[in-house]
Order: C-alpha cells, then sequence, then structure tokens
C-alpha cells in the first residue's frame, strides 16, 4: 500500500512539473509560427515531402521555440518577478529552478542542431544563426525598442529553415515568408507589450510602446500587420501552386487584424491578450486552413 502510494505520489509530482513545463514554454503558442513553417515547407516541396523531411523539420521546430521560451524565462526571472503581471510565472513561483529550467533549454537547442543536421548541410550551417537571434532577443529589451522585430526575425527562422530544409537553398519565396512572419510577430508583440508601458519606463526597460508611446506604439502595430500582408502577397505572386483560397485567407486575416487593433487603444488595454493572442492563433489556424487548401487541391 505504501508503495502504491508512492508511486501515486511520483505520477502526481511528474504530472505537475510537466504542466509547470507547459506553461513555462507556453506550449500552445506554438501554432504561432508553425503555420508559417507548414505552408513554407508544402511551397519549397509543391506538396508535402517524405516522412523524413516533415518528421525532422518538426522536431527542430519544436526543439527550438521551446528551448528559447526556456531561455527568455531563465534570463528574465528578476524582471518578471519585479512585475506584478508576471509574478505569478513558474520561476518567480519557486516552482521551477533556474539551473533546471537552462539545462532543459540547452537540451532543446542541442536536439534543434542535431535536426538540422539530419535534414541538410546548409540547415546546420545556419542554425547558429537562427540560435544567436534566440539568445540574443531575451536580452534586447534591456537595450533596445527593437526587441519586438528581433522576436519576429526568431520565430521567422522556422518558414525559412523549413524552406532550406527541403530545397537546400534560399529564395524571395522564403525570405517573403521570413518577413511576413517577422512582421506579424513584431506587431502583435508590440501590442502585447502596451500593457507593460508603464513598468518598462519605470524600470528601464525599452520596446516600441515605451519608446514611442502607447498611441503610435499602437500604430507601429498596426503599420507591422499591414507589412505582413504585403509580404504574403508577394509569397502568392512568386508561388505558382498559389491560386484563390489562398487569398481569400488572407483576406480573412486583414479582417482579423483590422479586429484585433479595434479592441486596444491608449485608454483601452484590458483586451490586450485577446488582441495579441486569442486573435492570432485564429489567424494562425486561417492562414494555415486556406494555404493548406490551395497547395494540396
Amino acid at each position: 500500500m505504501l508503495q502504491a502510494d508512492g508511486v501515486s505520489t511520483a505520477w502526481i509530482n511528474l504530472r505537475n512539473k510537466m504542466k509547470d513545463y507547459g506553461a513555462l514554454v507556453m506550449f500552445s503558442h506554438t501554432i504561432f509560427s508553425l503555420s508559417f513553417a507548414i505552408i513554407s515547407m508544402l511551397l519549397a516541396n509543391n506538396g508535402i515531402p517524405g516522412f523524413y523531411t516533415v518528421f525532422w523539420i518538426l522536431v527542430a521546430f519544436l526543439a527550438a521555440r521551446t528551448g528559447a521560451n526556456a531561455l527568455n524565462r531563465v534570463i528574465d526571472a528578476e524582471i518578471d518577478a519585479k512585475n506584478p503581471r508576471t509574478a505569478t510565472r513558474q520561476l518567480p513561483q519557486g516552482l521551477l529552478n533556474k539551473k533546471e529550467v537552462l539545462l532543459f533549454a540547452i537540451c532543446c537547442f542541442g536536439i534543434m542542431l542535431f535536426a538540422a543536421a539530419m535534414l541538410n548541410p546548409l540547415c546546420l550551417y545556419l542554425s547558429p544563426i537562427a540560435l544567436f537571434f534566440m539568445v540574443i532577443y531575451s536580452y534586447t529589451k534591456r537595450f533596445t525598442f527593437l526587441c519586438h522585430i528581433i522576436l519576429g526575425i526568431s520565430c521567422a527562422a522556422a518558414p525559412v529553415g523549413a524552406w532550406i530544409a527541403v530545397t537546400g537553398e534560399m529564395t524571395w519565396v522564403a525570405f517573403f515568408m521570413g518577413a511576413a512572419n517577422t512582421a506579424w510577430v513584431a506587431g502583435f508583440d508590440t501590442i502585447y507589450g502596451a500593457q507593460d508601458y508603464q513598468f518598462d519606463r519605470e524600470n528601464g526597460l525599452h520596446s516600441i510602446p515605451a519608446t514611442f508611446g502607447l498611441r503610435y506604439g499602437l500604430y507601429i502595430a498596426g503599420l507591422l500587420h499591414i507589412a505582413t500582408i504585403v509580404f504574403l502577397v508577394f509569397v502568392g505572386m512568386l508561388s505558382e501552386q498559389i491560386h484563390l483560397f489562398y487569398y481569400i485567407g488572407l483576406g480573412v486575416v486583414t479582417i482579423l487584424f483590422f479586429i484585433q487593433h479595434s479592441l486596444v487603444s491608449p485608454s483601452n488595454l484590458k483586451n490586450v491578450s485577446i488582441a495579441s493572442y486569442s486573435i492570432n492563433q485564429l489567424v494562425s489556424v486561417i492562414f494555415l486552413f486556406f494555404g493548406l487548401i490551395d497547395i494540396i487541391w
């Protein structure tokens, strides 16, 4: 009976630990760049690649974004503890410790590099560049308002890397997919950062809202999302597999962008999480769905 209780306790502890890690790395946000990576992969191959390629692309993607999020939590642990909005995160609460999370991040990055090596030499050679942006991002808020752009570039490694994994080369389609992913993420991260406007200013942290003010910060976020649509139009123009449904999807995404920006204003930030995360999860799903219809059909 005591042994059974011990097994039960160990299982509960393991389950809670996994739950804490899932929350730590925001695993539910994986969808953000996954859609761009999948569409890029399918465009590069003119259809679904072989299982080997798909498997190692997904491994590289999941390992990279998980490691990057874990490392971000370690680097920002002290800042998160000071900010009332983030003080309940796993590291400030002591639910996880910095050493184990850092080790977890290193393991994830090791898996990413191994997966890149399993794809092709160019993926392996370029992976340290992606790794550099994933690491440096967490420090950028300490010295530049371009932190949102750096985050976007880090996320853009997904579609660009997927393209290179399939073709072994860089093209304009891959560039515009990466540019669209960069602008999209930077835009909604700027909206998300608006809620920390006062905290960032008081603590010497940098962001677009803290540097330019809430009103102009939200304007810049809007411009970034306009750029996202423009870049995705370029992707469509350069891709023979893209037809009507893709552009219908872009129309729906444009409407969602409009709704997103209508939900927030300098005097009303209560819907920031909905605008920056919930709606953009839907944007990702819509982009993936309509892109798949055009490419697969």
